[in-house]
């Protein structure tokens, strides 16, 4: 019997706390790109920010995280994904310290920066923790997924109230600095929860991580500076073609090189490309509901910051329920596709009840909370069976790199749609009288509603065609 066939008949009797330590990993990469909300006011102030860059310590955490994603894959592979993972804490915690601390705009956005390269290294070597541990079991498997995507959930809306109580009771600086005493801990007792895990023997890609991680950072910069800078203006165009360009080189360069960053194989795996796909698409979904809800009850029903964030606490309780619960269960009954399907329906047809009622003179109970509910309940349904698609029919030795593809998929999907809905917003609000007139501004807030549910339904027939049966599904994960 095999080393590996040995792991599987004899479960990790730790993995359960060592979940729980890898959620609250994921917790915390997940809420470093929205605890800085509700703070940014305040960092403006502090920091000497103009209006036009204080984008970048939302923008310069995310174009980061996502850019380096691949890189860590590949990083655990080779160097064991406990050592990866605490590398990333390491980096992490300095850097929180550092943009806790910063004296200037320049030193925060290095030190967004910084948290995003230390993300970059714990996501996906997390994610394939996750993996092995429960590889073995797919109903364990479904319910792991469950807590882990349930962790992300809540990571994103608890950034947000917790963003709102820091900056009111303490400061803006301890949005950064709560990750210090949070990364000290994780280092302190991975080492007794986690394997080593497996290493490989390999070469990094270095050209290829570059090529990889400057088009993806180019292209982002790209749509994100759009706004300002105009769709049509050379600098937008340039910066968008030349990384296109050099992800072009890059899929050449894995298409010649012995030892690639990511074998263009494994996209033959079944589901694999496709489940991608559907993470990129939900990504694309998701994430404006959460960022426009908030401005919505902020900037049109004039909630305070604070009342916002607990505005936001029923759909990340429901979340939670529903990864932790029921989402297993469901997919261990009916597979991935049905749940998948199902879930960007619920999605993009919350997305579009937002877009026909939310009103200027709503309220959270008819306006917000059902249709936020029901949104929620589309991501619950929809992000396990995602990721499990994602993950599925990848090599053991590259558990990691397709960890870090699923992570990629998400966040660089995350980035994209929330720049484009932002233009959106903008350019209609824009023709419509303007930031002054409320109005006007929620006007921009029902486009973006209304286009964020026509990707997650583009999403849910995407899926409906290319993802595998609910059967399939299942022997792939067994496998």
């Amino acid at each position: 019997m095999s080393k590996q066939s040995q792991a599987l008949s004899q479960p990790d009797p730790k993995r359960w706390k060592a979940l729980a330590l890898l959620c609250l990993a994921n917790f915390i990469v997940i809420m470093d790109t929205s605890i800085i909300g509700v703070a940014l006011p305040a960092i403006k102030e502090a920091l000497g920010y103009s209006q036009e860059n204080l984008q970048w310590v939302f923008n310069a955490y995310v174009i980061f995280f996502g850019g380096l994603l691949l890189l860590g894959g590949r990083l655990s592979d080779l160097f064991g994904q406990r050592n990866i993972f605490m590398w990333g804490f390491s980096i992490l915690s300095l850097a929180s310290l550092l943009a806790g601390l910063a004296w200037n705009d320049e030193a925060l956005n290095v030190g967004r920066a910084l948290q995003g390269f230390g993300s970059a290294l714990i996501a996906p070597s997390a994610l394939t923790i996750v993996m092995m541990l429960f590889s073995g079991n797919p109903k364990e498997l479904g319910k792991a997924l469950g807590f882990w995507g349930a962790s992300a959930a809540a990571g994103g809306s608890a950034g947000v109230f917790l963003g709102g109580v820091i900056t009111e009771w303490l400061s803006w600086t301890w949005t950064f600095l709560i990750n210090v005493p949070v990364g000290i801990l994780a280092l302190l007792i991975a080492p007794s929860l986690l394997s080593k895990g497996q290493r490989r023997k390999g070469s990094i890609d270095v050209v290829g991580s570059i090529f990889v991680t400057a088009a993806l950072i180019l292209v982002v910069y790209g749509i994100v500076t759009a706004e300002h800078n105009g769709w049509g203006s050379p600098s937008t165009l340039w910066t968008i073609i030349s990384g296109a360009g050099l992800f072009i080189l890059f899929l050449i360069l894995q298409a010649v090189k012995k030892e690639p960053l990511v074998p263009l194989r494994i996209f033959r795996a079944p589901n694999l490309a496709a489940g991608n796909i559907a993470l990129l698409m939900l990504s694309g979904g998701w994430i404006p509901l959460w960022y426009f809800l908030n401005l919505y009850m902020q900037q049109v029903l004039k909630f305070s910051a604070f009342a916002g964030g607990v505005a936001l606490l029923p759909m990340t309780m429901l979340i939670a329920i529903v990864m932790m619960f029921i989402a297993g269960k469901l997919i261990g009954k009916f597979g991935i596709k049905a749940n998948l399907v199902i879930g960007l329906i619920a999605l993009g047809t919350s997305m579009m009840w937002f877009s026909g009622n939310t009103p200027i003179d709503g309220t959270f109970v008819a306006n917000v909370l059902p249709a936020s509910l029901l949104g929620a309940l589309g991501m619950s349904l929809a992000y396990v069976p995602a990721t499990m698609a994602a993950m599925s029919g990848a090599k053991p030795e590259e558990a990691g790199l397709a960890s870090g593809l699923a992570n990629t998929s998400y966040q660089i999907g995350s980035a994209i749609s929330l720049a484009i809905m932002v233009a959106i917003a903008a350019s209609t609000t824009a023709s419509q009288g303007g930031v002054d007139s409320i109005a006007a501004l929620n006007a921009g807030f029902h486009q973006v509603f209304f286009w964020s549910g026509v990707v997650a339904f583009a999403g849910a027939i995407l899926a409906l065609f290319f993802i595998r049966s609910p059967k399939q599904g299942r022997q792939t994960v067994r496998q």
